[in-house]
Parts: C-alpha cells; sequence; structure tokens
C-alpha cells in the first residue's frame, strides 16, 4: 500500500492517495471530484474554493493535523486582499497536500450543482400568524403628564386593540421616538405573540401605515440539505424556495458521524453550530435578494430537524445523543430571538420557534411531519415514512401514533455509491430495463427525454451524463431485480447466467453495465455488488424500523402507506415496494406528501393554534427505540433479501411478479413477492 498522504472529498466521499505537493484541484480532477476552475489554476476565478476539516475522522479512519495542507501563498493572499475569502478556505489549484485531508467541496465551487428537491407544497394553510401587523394613534407627550413614549403606546395598544401584556426589546426602543414623530404619532407596530401565551413582543415600529410587507422563513434543516421557504405572513403566499447541501456534511455524512467528531475533537460541535447558523444565514440573505425584499421585515423563523441538528443548531453539545439513553437537553419547543444565534439575512429582533421533539432520535422534523399529515385522525392504519439519511416513521390512526427513526444512512442521497452523486442535472434519475433483452434506458435529471429517445444527446450535450442519484440507484436495483439479473439474496448474476454481456466481472462479483460514454470521454457507470449491498443495508433499517411498529400495534398489514420528505417525493411506489424499502400493500394506497417536514414548518409559520397543536400532538406519540428492541435486529436481517426473506408481498405480486433466479453458490432462494417462501427446518 502507498504511503502517500490520504485525500478525501466530500461530499462526494471519494478518496485517494497523491504524492507530498499534489494540488487539491490536480487530486480533484484524477478523482472525478465535481470542484469547478475555469482559470487553469492560475488563482483568478476563485471557482475552486474548497474548505479543508482538521481533525479526528473516525469516520474516515484518518487523523488531519494543522499543517496537512501548505501555508497560504502569495496568490491566495493577493486574492484574499483583493476579492476576499470566507474564513477557512482556501484555493485548490494552490493549496496542496502534506499529510492526510480531509477537503469539502462547497455548493458554489461544484460544476454540477445539486437540484435540493424541497420545493413547498401547494396544499391550503389557515392563517393565523403569531406575527401580526396593527395601527395604533399614539398619545402625544404632555409635560402635565409625563410619561414615556413606550408607555403611552403600549396604552394605546391596551386602548385601540385590547392588548396588554406587551415588552419591548432594544432595537425597539432605539427606532421608537423617530417613528411617533415621523408618523405624526400614528405607528405600525408588529407584533409578535408566542404560542400559549398572552404576551406580545413587539418586533418593529414604522411610521404611518406600514405597507411594506411581512415575512417569514419556514426551514426544514436536515442532516443532507437545508431547505428554505420565504412566505408572506399576511397570506401565506410562498415568495421563494431555495436549498443548500447542509456545511456539516464535512464533519460527516450521517448523524453518529457528526456526534462521534464532536465526542474526538474538542470544539468540534461548536465548529458545526457555527457553519450552520452561517449556512441559514446566507440562504435567509439570498431568498429575500430572490423575492426583492427588505431582510429586515423578515421577523418570524420556524425551523424543524432532528435531535442532532436541533442541539448543534442551539449550540448544545450533542454528546449525549450518541449513548444509551439517548437523552435531549429538552424536548420542547423552543423560542428565541434571531440575536441569539447570530442569524444574518433576517430583522435583529426577528423570532425563532423550533417544534418540540418527540424524543432522543425522533426530532422536530418529525413533529412537523404529523403535524402535516395527521396520522392520529385517519381511520385507516397509515404508515409515514419520512425518507432520509435518518428515516423517521409513524405509524397510527385515530386509536394512537407510534414512532421511530432508523439508521438508514445515506446510501439513499447516492453516497456510498460507486458512480452516485447528488441530485444535480446530469444524473441519473429514472431507469428502466427491458426483462427480455436485458436492455437499459433512463432519464437525467435536467431532460424529460429517456436515453433512447432521439434528440437525447443533444438535449444533455450541456450537462453530460455524470452519475446515478438516489431515486435513479433505488429504480436501477429495483429493475435489475424485475429483469432477472438480481437474485432474492442481491447476488448480481453472470452474463452467461444473466443472457447479457452487461454484466461484467468484477474480481469476485459481477456488475451491471448501465451506461457507457467513454467513446465520447465520459463515464461507465456500472452498478455494483458493492452499490447493492449498499442499499440493503439502507433499505433493511427502514423496512424493519416499519415492522416493529407494526409489532408494538399488533398488524400484519397497513392500510396506507405515505412517502414523505425531498427524497420520498421522487421514489416510485412500485419500486420502493419490489427492493422491500416498505411492507406490502395496494400501490393505490401508497402516495407521496412531497416535504411534508416543510409543509409541517409553514403550517406552524402561518398558524399559531398549529404550534398549540403539535405541542400536545407529540405528547401522546408513543416512541420506539429501535436501538434497544431485541425484534429489530431480526426484522433487519430478514429484510436484506429483496424484497424479504419471510413476509409475503402479495400484493406486489399482482403487479411485478418477480422471477426466480439464485446466482449464489448454494443455489438457496430467499421468499417474498411471489417467489416461493423459505422453508424453515423443523
Amino acid at each position: 500500500m502507498s504511503n502517500d498522504p490520504l485525500v478525501i472529498f466530500t461530499p462526494s466521499g471519494k478518496r485517494g492517495r497523491f504524492p507530498v505537493g499534489t494540488p487539491i484541484l490536480t487530486a480533484a480532477r484524477q478523482l472525478g471530484v465535481d470542484l469547478d476552475s475555469v482559470c487553469g489554476g492560475r488563482g483568478i476565478c476563485s471557482k475552486c474554493q474548497v474548505a479543508p476539516s482538521y481533525g479526528d475522522f473516525s469516520k474516515h479512519g484518518v487523523t488531519v493535523a494543522a499543517d496537512a495542507l501548505s501555508e497560504w501563498n502569495a496568490v491566495e493572499e493577493r486574492y484574499d486582499r483583493v476579492r476576499g475569502l470566507k474564513e477557512g478556505r482556501r484555493l485548490g489549484c494552490q493549496a496542496t497536500v502534506q499529510s492526510d485531508i480531509v477537503i469539502d467541496v462547497p455548493p458554489e465551487s461544484q460544476v454540477h450543482r445539486q437540484v435540493v428537491r424541497k420545493a413547498a407544497s401547494a396544499r391550503p394553510i389557515t392563517m393565523d400568524p403569531a406575527t401580526r401587523i396593527v395601527l395604533v394613534e399614539v398619545q402625544e407627550p404632555d409635560m402635565h403628564e409625563p410619561s414615556g413614549d413606550l408607555e403611552r403606546l403600549k396604552a394605546a395598544l391596551a386602548e385601540q386593540w385590547d392588548i396588554t401584556d406587551v415588552a419591548a426589546p432594544l432595537h425597539v426602543l432605539q427606532t421608537l421616538q423617530p417613528a411617533l414623530r415621523k408618523g405624526k404619532w400614528q405607528v405600525s407596530v408588529a407584533l409578535h405573540r408566542p404560542a400559549n401565551s398572552a404576551r406580545h413582543d413587539i418586533l418593529g415600529v414604522w411610521p404611518g401605515l406600514h405597507e411594506g410587507g411581512l415575512y417569514g422563513l419556514a426551514i426544514d434543516l436536515g442532516s443532507t440539505t437545508i431547505a428554505a421557504h420565504l412566505c408572506d405572513l399576511t397570506n401565506g403566499a410562498v415568495l421563494a424556495s431555495a436549498g443548500v447541501m447542509n456545511p456539516q456534511i464535512r464533519f460527516g455524512e450521517d448523524l453518529m458521524s457528526r456526534v462521534s467528531y464532536a465526542m474526538m475533537n474538542p470544539g468540534g460541535d461548536r465548529e458545526m453550530t457555527q457553519a450552520v447558523r452561517a449556512a441559514i444565514g446566507d440562504l435567509a440573505t439570498g431568498l429575500a435578494g430572490e423575492a426583492g425584499i427588505d431582510p429586515d421585515l423578515v421577523f418570524e423563523l420556524v425551523i424543524v430537524c432532528n435531535p442532532v441538528m436541533h442541539h448543534l443548531l442551539l449550540g448544545i453539545d450533542p454528546v449525549e445523543l450518541g449513548q444509551a439513553p439517548f437523552a435531549l437537553a429538552t424536548a420542547d419547543s423552543v423560542t428565541l430571538g434571531a440575536a441569539e444565534l447570530d442569524l444574518a439575512g433576517v430583522a435583529p429582533t426577528a423570532r425563532i420557534y423550533l417544534l418540540p421533539c418527540i424524543a432522543g432520535h425522533v426530532g422536530a422534523d418529525a413533529a412537523a411531519v404529523a403535524l402535516s399529515e395527521a396520522p392520529g385522525a385517519s381511520e385507516e392504519l397509515t404508515l409515514v415514512v419520512d425518507v432520509g439519511t435518518n428515516a423517521e416513521i409513524l405509524l397510527g390512526d385515530t386509536s394512537g401514533v407510534l414512532a421511530c427513526s432508523s439508521p438508514t444512512g445515506p446510501a439513499f442521497e447516492g453516497a456510498q455509491i460507486s458512480a452516485g452523486q447528488r441530485a444535480a442535472p446530469g444524473a441519473i434519475e429514472r431507469v428502466e430495463i427491458d426483462p427480455a433483452t436485458k436492455e437499459p434506458r433512463f432519464k437525467v435529471i435536467g431532460s424529460d427525454l429517456w436515453s433512447t429517445d432521439p434528440g437525447f444527446a443533444e438535449a444533455t450535450k450541456d450537462t453530460g451524463v455524470t452519475g446515478i442519484c438516489g431515486s435513479g440507484i433505488i429504480e436501477a436495483v429495483a429493475e435489475m431485480r424485475m429483469a432477472g439479473l438480481l437474485d432474492a439474496s442481491g447476488l448480481i448474476g453472470g452474463a452467461e447466467a444473466t443472457g447479457t454481456g452487461r454484466c461484467e466481472p468484477t474480481g469476485r462479483t459481477h456488475a451491471y453495465l448501465l451506461h457507457d460514454a467513454t467513446a465520447e470521454g465520459g463515464p461507465r457507470i456500472l452498478v455494483t455488488q458493492g452499490d447493492i449491498r449498499a442499499i440493503q443495508l439502507a433499505k433493511s433499517a427502514l423496512y424493519a424500523g416499519a415492522r416493529l411498529l407494526m409489532d408494538k400495534r399488533g398488524a400484519e398489514r397497513v392500510d396506507r402507506v405515505v412517502l414523505a420528505g425531498a427524497f420520498g417525493a421522487h421514489i416510485s411506489p412500485k419500486h420502493a415496494m419490489v427492493l422491500g424499502m416498505i411492507p406490502d400493500a395496494p400501490l393505490d394506497k401508497v402516495t407521496s406528501a412531497g416535504n411534508a417536514a416543510g409543509h409541517g414548518a409553514r403550517m406552524a409559520l402561518c398558524n399559531r393554534s398549529a404550534r398549540e397543536e403539535i405541542e400536545k400532538t407529540v405528547r401522546r406519540i408513543e416512541k420506539i427505540e429501535t436501538a434497544v428492541e431485541p425484534r429489530f435486529q431480526e426484522h433487519f436481517v430478514n429484510a436484506n433479501a429483496i424484497p424479504h426473506a419471510v413476509d409475503p408481498f402479495p400484493e406486489l405480486a399482482k403487479v411485478a411478479p418477480l422471477p426466480i433466479v439464485s446466482f449464489g453458490a448454494s443455489g438457496a432462494q430467499p421468499g417474498g413477492g411471489g417467489g416461493r417462501r423459505r422453508r424453515r427446518r423443523a
């Protein structure tokens, strides 16, 4: 094995060893990492900015020293002096490898920037925001009846609006007197009333009638992506939506990796806190600019997130969430000022509301899904699965709701996949394989054409076919199973057994060739045995969590399945069931809720009573901790088969009977999905 330093790039996960002195840009190009550069490495364009990370990365098996990169050179110093580099950034064309290093490629440095699929739902929301504007006439000061301007404003609010419990922060006091006099004692007042409270906080004062608007942000802070919707608090309209990669990915792709980083690196939790707060501030600033509004008119933020993100956002060390009994610092909702988190892009007096968490591994994002989908109000036994790096699962009806989380990992996001990538233009997102010819066709993000359609090459010439994202790998594996290229145990057959030369030997296993663009200088995109295994592990965790909740309810079947989350919105129900990601159910009873957590955040932003409702609801949800449930491992092992080793899938068999093939040495054929049930030994 080479003794050259190891260079690891995030979020792609690509790695390789390079001699000391190799520029980071050179290493990225040789590994096929998506790092932009248009100046030829002369330090002029700034496109190749990267963010090195230092410390102990147990997930990657490396410790990164403070001198792992070369010192700043004259080119970087000149660029920083003239145009400015963000703190912690280096130019990939100038920084060279000195020892093992972890390099994060930020979204703005990627050629194929991610499409963050967390669009706002169009479902209606009843408007009753916690922040509103009222117009008041304030008594002018009188030397014979001395009182302060604030006290007379409070008296006017009590007399004209019956609002008696009022508080004002320092920023309001600093602007109050000029506003009163300019408005000739008539002012518009922005008032915020927290949930379950009679108190009103004054967030802003304007002279006369304020017609500049009142806005809020609904933010879904995920492990992998951060999505935000800028909303008009007068009518609920979504004015702009955007998403970015969560910069904490460079500290670990999954939650436990980030907890481990905080445990092993003093100050690591503060690094992650600063990174995510800066990302939210940048996102808020960008949305305000896109919508053409003044950021100082953004007075409310509602944030939903999992418990680890919750703690890191608030600056709470997440170490207790990494070990039993997985104790939260607080499970209650949290209301605080944006200034306390030093958030940019919003009003100085803006208020932040975090939904309550359900338990140590089931967070405010799951609470938002419960608010949006209301499984506890359904007459049908409904399974709601929020698919992500850490999946939250709800099962319930009018008799009660159960909840758990399952550590699915980042495979569904395209990570840990040989040709995997985030959802970006050029990524394969849909796959079909002809069961007779074994030939594939696919769609890529950015084009509506199938690869076999006339004009596909022209339509994709700008992006090319660059890799495969999460929805694409799910469909590819399911299609391979339906085409007889993959057996129920997850083994890929060879060319002779499958009847197609696309099944190539790769060492002791086989891989399926999905796309070969080497003639045009492009990549060969294969589905490898390792890819199959990564998807099996992810889907097994998801199914095992759902099955555990069904056990607790004494249910063998569910009436309805709802796929939630940005990723869940792009999963084909049939392919999900072929894989065995979800329990068997009629396909017309498997629906997508889109970004349910984001919709729940918008509900809480636009309707104060929704906050009160979810605070009551979460206390009635029964939490099941998968980490201590003995049957979870049994369900996990059985779910490794595709679709399942023992559970029958009669509804799936009606629409997609699976071929009985076996490529293992023993020829054993697990059951499920219309195949034979595995015979148990006596």
